[in-house]
């Protein structure tokens, strides 16, 4: 059995980094070049945020490739890895699970994953078993699932137990504008049990930073302004409270998100393109908000009254 699960504070996600850069090809917009993403490992790496986050499916394995040559001449203790199994493209073979991998490490150039997910559920029973010899054969260190509700969570951790193996991590969308996962009592299930929980979209992919407005929405043509620019207007409120909360701490809107999501107990994967970004996970790391700051956020948020559930994910009950 591998040690216990050990991860800094935020980790680092690498979705936008599978996209081309080619106008309305892509999720986010993002124009990145390989230069901009090794100053941003650099900075990263240097300031204690070792664990980034990708997956086969952000760019169909480019993001991989790319977080990979970023990474190069860094030695692999000095960093962890974290990609996934995603049952809606897996091949026909025998183990379809062990041949995504396979393909995963070679595009990482690595021979093990320290942190390996099941990445959307699907046929819970059919596809956690397939973890156990990747486990015993320390091609995986640690196994997480990700956009599992509890009931799946809970499957897979029985039949990972039968092995002497557990899930160690959860990771799920998880944001102060989108909190089932508090409601449905994971978040809680997480904390007794010692499961990292990983929020992802804290930001929502950018609408929560207060970068953006009415009238500067997020880039035409990409996926994340189809879904955010018609809801900027009701976010307005609860954006302009984070910014006043971040300026009496010294930080950013975008800081005071992070920060929530530390205060809630969970580890963030904030994604980044740009060096600078670094910056405020330092400042959101060592920020301590008050209750009624985090109580005056989760009343605002909640009166914007928006569902900003992605099309992949489930609805937690």
């Amino acid at each position: 059995m591998s040690k216990a699960l050990n991860v800094p504070a935020v980790a680092l996600g690498t979705w936008a980094w599978g996209d081309s850069g080619e106008t309305g090809d892509g999720y986010f917009g993002s124009r990145l070049t390989e230069t901009g993403l090794r100053e941003v490992v650099e900075k990263a790496q240097a300031n204690g945020f070792t664990l980034w986050d990708t997956a086969v499916a952000y760019g169909m394995g480019r993001s991989e490739s790319v977080l990979a040559r970023a990474l190069s001449g860094f030695d692999r203790g000095e960093y962890q890895l974290s990609t996934k199994f995603t049952p809606q493209i897996a091949g026909d073979g025998d183990d379809p699970v062990a041949d995504m991998l396979e393909q995963s490490l070679d595009r990482m150039r690595t021979d093990y994953v320290d942190l390996f997910w099941i990445h959307n559920p699907a046929d819970v029973a059919r596809w956690t078993p397939p973890l156990i010899p990747l486990l015993k054969s320390g091609t995986i260190k640690h196994v997480g699932v990700s956009n599992h509700s509890m009931e799946e969570i809970a499957l897979a951790d029985r039949i990972l137990g039968e092995a002497g193996f557990r899930v160690e991590a959860v990771q799920n969308h998880f944001s102060l504008l989108y909190r089932p996962c508090e409601r449905t009592g994971i978040l809680d299930h997480c904390r007794d049990h010692d499961v990292r929980f990983f929020a992802y979209m804290v930001l929502e992919q950018g609408a929560l930073t207060g970068t953006y407005s009415p009238a500067h929405p997020l880039p035409e043509g990409s996926s994340r302004a189809a879904a955010y620019n018609g809801i900027l207007p009701r976010l307005r409120t609860l954006t302009d409270r984070m910014a006043a909360i971040g300026n009496a701490h010294g930080a950013s809107a975008a800081d005071i998100a992070t920060a929530w999501a530390l205060a809630k107990g969970t580890t963030p994967i904030i994604g980044i393109t740009k060096a600078s970004y670094i910056d405020g996970l330092l400042r959101a790391r060592d920020l301590d908000l008050t209750a009624e700051e985090i109580a005056d956020l989760e009343t605002l948020a909640d009166a914007t009254d928006v569902d900003t559930r992605g099309w992949w994910e489930q609805e937690m009950r």
